[in-house]
């Protein structure tokens, strides 16, 4: 099955786009950090330089690309925000070192975003390691002292903004999320590796919400929550070639939050690999009324290993059994297809559809599905609440439609 026509227009684009942004010209105009005051020891304060240094490039009119580039070492940074409107084409940041955040885990924990990208178009990221620091602030969280923590700052944050590149970047124990899509079009990210243990709490990978026409390809994520999470308002998600583990895999939602709340819609994940991780391929909505749906997500060749849920669809997710909503979704989940999946579950239930009572899954389809649990005395098997589908070709555990 080949990709969907924007998806191949899309890449297209951004291929075209980076050689022409890339090619030497006379009308590109450079602004190098270390020209700005930027020191890459590691100890001083660079934020004031990499916020002078955008400003010049935002502002340019001399050049249709501008350049920032970070030369090797280590950049002491606190919260920064980088807004539009610019005046160029596009803007590249070429990053060759490394970006640390304060020792001090407070002054980012108190901020929503590390570094936060607002109103922006044509914004290429290339390359660096941003490192969080975030292990502080998670052995607070674990001490049990909440109420004298700070929730934490997501590293990398995009919001309503347009044609975007983020490219072979490394982000290291965020405090929170490592990157978040918000209200954007048109962003490809590439060659993404990011890195949390399997016990930092809330340290999503990437999170998508609100955003049309996005595609996450050949990227490793290991981290203590969703390595891919899919919000509310998510459009045209094309993901290829990822790599989960650990982690708890690739989540559309959880859904349900609010009652007005957009639906998910045409979205793609093809050749997963899933290792170590809590869950696989993974819908989820809280028990409770919402005019929320999820219709169009096909989920194509991917491999489970030791994964202790491969494939669940969850309308009455409750984390921590606490406070739970004792209603039923009204999340609309159709048209949802799994082909071509294979490997091992470590539980016995390989494939849980618990679906609403008041709004049922329909139109599910299993084709060319082997998954085994890892126990060998026991049979893999699947459970299925208010779930109607139907099985082609060769389906282990049975189909229980």
């Amino acid at each position: 099955m080949g990709k969907p026509l924007h998806i191949s227009f899309f890449l297209s684009f951004f291929f075209t786009f980076v050689f022409f942004i890339l090619r030497p010209s006379s009308a590109t105009n450079v602004y190098n950090v270390i020209s700005f005051g930027a020191k890459g020891d590691g100890l001083t304060d660079s934020t004031k330089a990499f916020t002078d240094a955008w400003a010049a490039a935002c502002a340019c009119i001399a050049s249709t690309t501008s350049i920032i580039f970070v030369p090797r070492g280590r950049y002491l940074l606190r919260p920064a925000v980088f807004s539009g409107q610019c005046t160029r084409t596009s803007i590249i940041i070429l990053i060759k070192g490394t970006l640390v955040a304060p020792s001090d885990y407070r002054i980012l924990g108190k901020a929503d975003n590390w570094f936060s990208f607002e109103g922006v178009s044509g914004v290429s990221i290339l390359g660096g390691a941003l490192d969080a620091r975030g292990h502080a602030l998670w052995a607070c969280k674990a001490a049990g002292n909440q109420q004298h923590c700070p929730s934490g700052a997501t590293t990398l944050s995009f919001t309503n903004s347009n044609n975007i590149m983020i490219k072979g970047v490394l982000s290291v124990n965020s405090q929170m999320f490592h990157i978040v899509i918000n209200g954007c079009n048109n962003v490809h990210l590439q060659g993404i590796s990011i890195k949390a243990p399997g016990s930092s709490p809330n340290t999503d990978g990437i999170h998508v919400q609100l955003s049309a026409n996005i595609a996450i390809v050949r990227s490793i994520i290991r981290t203590g929550d969703d390595c891919i999470s899919i919000g509310p308002g998510t459009r045209n998600l094309w993901i290829e070639r990822v790599k989960c583990g650990p982690g708890h895999g690739i989540s559309i939602g959880s859904l349900a939050k609010d009652m007005e709340e957009e639906g998910v819609e045409n979205v793609t994940v093809r050749t997963a690999v899933f290792t170590g991780t809590q869950n696989g391929l993974r819908i989820k909505s809280w028990p409770r009324p919402s005019k929320g749906f999820v219709n169009g997500v096909h989920f194509r060749g991917a491999v489970m290993d030791n994964v202790q849920y491969p494939i669940v669809i969850d309308q009455n997710y409750c984390p921590g059994d606490e406070d739970c909503p004792s209603q039923e979704s009204g999340v609309k989940v159709s048209n949802v297809s799994y082909k071509d999946i294979e490997g091992t579950s470590a539980t016995e239930v390989a494939i849980k559809f618990h679906c609403s009572a008041t709004d049922p899954c329909t139109f599910l389809r299993l084709e060319d599905v082997k998954l085994s649990y890892v126990n060998d005395e026991r049979v893999a098997r699947s459970f299925c609440r208010y779930a109607n589908g139907k099985a082609y070709g060769l389906v282990q555990p049975d189909s229980c439609f």
